[in-house]
């Protein structure tokens, strides 16, 4: 037999035969102190909804085979006032607890967390597809909260949203989180990665927090390898300072997801399309950050390296090459052509 039903049996005869007050409250103790369940037992994923009353969740959990007898727990909770305390929430109960240890769970809402990772170079509608997909929040209720530009009111009063800072990470979240709670968490981490990190190197660099989220996010398209970034975070910076346009793909991209338009493909009248975020057609940095930039790339527009250089085009091999004039440009764009008709030929 179980030692769970042993345990409840013995504490109901404690109870029934006990005639004294202090005895009651002895058989009370030995119930909730005593741990219901066999070690080898398969630990249980268990749901407390909100608004649900102490019976139900000690009906469920008696179900669940974590506490019984369930009207003896019930009782627990309401007459302790632990009922008022319960947490909404997912919880994996990891077999024997005591009543006790029950409660302690529910009442602090240790809930059951599930890993998610957010990668770099995700934009706001992407990330809270991502979330959303993981069950941990509605699509909708995750879209207006990251659409809320509270969280960085104090850092960056131009923000119409939070697109840039729902930093990239690992995060442990329970499924249907608070969609606030969790837009929180992200910008906590911008803030304590970033924003504290690098305090004094934001404040010598010159430009504003938004600038910077914002230059990091085209770098953060344009190169998955992190020795590139300080270069291209260059040769931005670089066409700023000298009024060229940045002529930023990434930044195309953006305005056609923008305005619905976004099938996969750039065409050349889409460059020649005029968007705010068409760096194509408009001098200086778009208007705000086109994607969520990690801590390399953050970092590299702080670090970034000048050496001149005004240019630079795929190879093809996820890597760049950079110029200093638009002849040298012009060559390895031809360069870079030719090797991609050949590779073409190639794979017929």
């Amino acid at each position: 037999m179980k030692r769970w039903i042993l345990l409840g049996a013995s504490t109901l005869v404690l109870l029934v035969v006990l005639a004294g007050a202090g005895s009651v409250a002895l058989g009370l103790r030995i119930f909730l102190v005593s741990p219901q369940g066999e070690s080898e037992s398969a630990p249980v994923e268990f749901i407390v909804n909100e608004g649900e009353s102490a019976k139900q969740v000690a009906d469920a959990l008696e179900g669940a085979g974590v506490v019984r007898p369930a009207w003896l727990f019930s009782r627990v909770l309401q007459f302790s006032g632990a009922q008022a305390r319960l947490q909404a929430g997912e919880y994996r109960f990891e077999r024997p607890l005591s009543p006790a240890e029950v409660m302690r769970l529910l009442e602090t809402g240790q809930e059951l967390s599930w890993p998610v990772t957010i990668r770099e170079g995700l934009d706001l509608e992407e990330t809270a597809e991502l979330l959303s997909g993981k069950g941990l929040a509605p699509l909708d209720a995750l879209l207006s909260a990251f659409r809320n530009p509270d969280l960085v009111a104090d850092v960056d009063p131009e923000a119409t949203d939070l697109e840039g800072y729902l930093y990239p990470e690992t995060y442990r979240l329970p499924r249907q989180y608070p969609s606030e709670e969790i837009a929180e968490a992200l910008v906590a981490a911008w803030r304590r990665d970033f924003a504290e990190k690098m305090a004094d190197e934001i404040a010598d660099s010159g430009l504003s927090p938004r600038e910077i989220v914002t230059l990091a996010s085209l770098v953060e398209k344009e190169t998955g390898l992190a020795e590139e970034r300080p270069r291209i975070a260059g040769v931005f910076l670089e066409r700023l300072d000298r009024g060229m346009r940045l002529q930023c793909d990434p930044t195309v991209i953006y305005a056609l997801k923008l305005e619905g338009r976004w099938d996969g493909n750039i065409r050349r009248r889409d460059l020649a399309w005029d968007h705010p975020y068409n760096t194509y057609t408009r001098r200086g940095l778009p208007p705000g950050p086109i994607a969520s930039p990690g801590f390399d790339a953050l970092k590299a527009v702080l670090e970034a390296e000048r050496n001149g250089e005004l240019f630079f085009v795929a190879r093809g091999d996820g890597g760049h090459v950079f110029s200093k004039t638009l002849r040298e440009h012009q060559r390895a764009v031809r360069t870079y052509l030719l090797h991609q008709r050949n590779a073409r030929q190639g794979s017929r």
